[in-house]
């Protein structure tokens, strides 16, 4: 009789344990993120930025297994973050600053201690919206994505030119904008919005073939222009949401107002 209540406990205990594959492409990530503080710290700024997009694959791997798997944990989200703040937080603001901003001293550390710290407050507004039934899409641009804006950045100037960049005001104000877009409420899209598990039409599959095809060819280029272009369109597609919000608040407006004073 104990043997069937003790048997009967044991099974309405929790499951000790992590899941293997999904915490282990994290802590990859979190090494990418090392290897380019290191990197910059180092004075290879190259190294630095590749490695930052390389953590934006694993962070992309992780999740998506984990979601494909059904095998998303408390512990991986959390770890998970301390990920994402250490290769898309901490790691781009050292590129930047060694890279760039270090020539306008107080206000240089200044803007790469600004994008950390906005970089954590969206880390963790994004944690305590996880589970939320509210639209997959996020609010305020992605870590992931401000960080691979800096990167493609560098990536981008090393194609074309060598050594450091002079002082430009243009890297200042696009870290100090990066970190205001993480912590505002825009509206920007990203991967786990598309359920890989669904059908998808065929057009879909050619885009990504045609994605893969110009990466190829021109990777340094192309990852400059898929980072702007992101980080553009999500200017563009707000603007025409605040647009169109006011509009529609003018028709309201005007028909309430024509519904209490009727033309006689």
């Amino acid at each position: 009789m104990s043997f069937k209540y003790n048997k009967k406990r044991s099974d309405k205990e929790p499951k000790k344990g992590i899941y293997l594959l999904p915490n282990t492409l994290t802590l990859c990530g979190m090494f990418c993120g090392f290897f380019a503080t290191l990197s910059a710290i180092n004075g290879n700024f190259l190294y630095a930025a590749w490695a930052v997009v390389l953590a934006n694959i694993f962070d992309g791997l992780d999740g998506w297994i984990a979601r494909l798997t059904n095998t998303t944990t408390q512990f991986g989200i959390e770890l998970d973050s301390f990920s994402d703040l250490i290769a898309f937080g901490i790691a781009p603001s050292i590129i930047m600053y060694k890279w760039s901003l270090i020539k306008f001293g107080r206000v240089g550390w200044a803007a790469a201690f600004l994008f950390v710290a906005c970089g954590a407050l969206r880390l963790a507004r994004f944690n305590i919206q996880t589970g939320t039934p509210e639209s997959k899409a996020f609010k305020g641009l992605p870590i992931p994505g401000a960080a691979t804006v800096l990167s493609s950045i560098v990536i981008f100037y090393y194609e074309f030119w060598t050594g450091v960049p002079e002082k430009n005001i243009l890297l200042l104000i696009t870290i100090i904008l990066l970190s205001l877009l993480m912590v505002s409420t825009l509206r920007y899209h990203g991967l786990k919005e598309i359920d890989f598990r669904q059908r998808k039409p065929f057009w879909f599959l050619i885009v990504f073939v045609l994605v893969l095809f110009i990466l190829f060819i021109h990777p340094s280029v192309a990852i400059f222009i898929f980072a702007m272009g992101y980080l553009t369109w999500g200017i563009i597609e707000n603007i025409y949401l605040f647009v169109n919000r006011g509009k529609l608040r003018q028709v309201e407006q005007e028909t309430k107002e024509e519904f209490q004073n009727p033309k006689s």
